[in-house]
């Protein structure tokens, strides 16, 4: 199952996030999927994942996945690494660098039924918003 898991992921990440499949969310996300890394009380829906992907392949076209590290155990997959892109596009108020942006992160998956329900990520935030120019060095 382990393994299984972490093929899940993987795709999730390449097809999904790198690729920017979205279609595929709605196979390899569960329906009640839950992003601990939202705020408390934003929406949470396959339709927000949906919009996620789409905003950061629109700001980020050319964003590839890092893969580090990608460990399972029991129901949970564990990622070490993070993504980058150059800039090309507004994100988050930021008009377009045209920098490649680089930005670690540690993230947890839970897999239930060969689905994806949930994630908790704790990524390089203030690094990101430095390297944007939102956050000054």
């Amino acid at each position: 199952m382990s393994e299984q898991n972490k093929q899940i992921v993987r795709r999730a990440l390449e097809e999904v996030w790198q690729n920017g499949n979205v279609a595929l969310i709605d196979e390899l996300y569960a329906p009640d999927f839950f992003n601990h890394t939202l705020e408390p009380g934003q929406e949470q829906s396959l339709e927000l994942e949906k919009r996620m992907v789409a905003r950061f392949r629109a700001a980020f076209p050319d964003f590839e996945v890092i893969i580090e590290d990608l460990l399972a155990a029991a129901d949970k997959v564990v990622l070490r690494g993070g993504w980058r892109g150059t800039h090309q596009g507004e994100f988050m108020g930021a008009s377009p660098t045209h920098k490649l942006i680089t930005v670690t992160e540690i993230a947890i998956f839970r897999l239930d039924g060969g689905k994806i329900v949930e994630l908790w990520a704790n990524t390089d935030q203030l690094g990101f918003l430095r390297q944007l120019g939102v956050v000054a060095p």
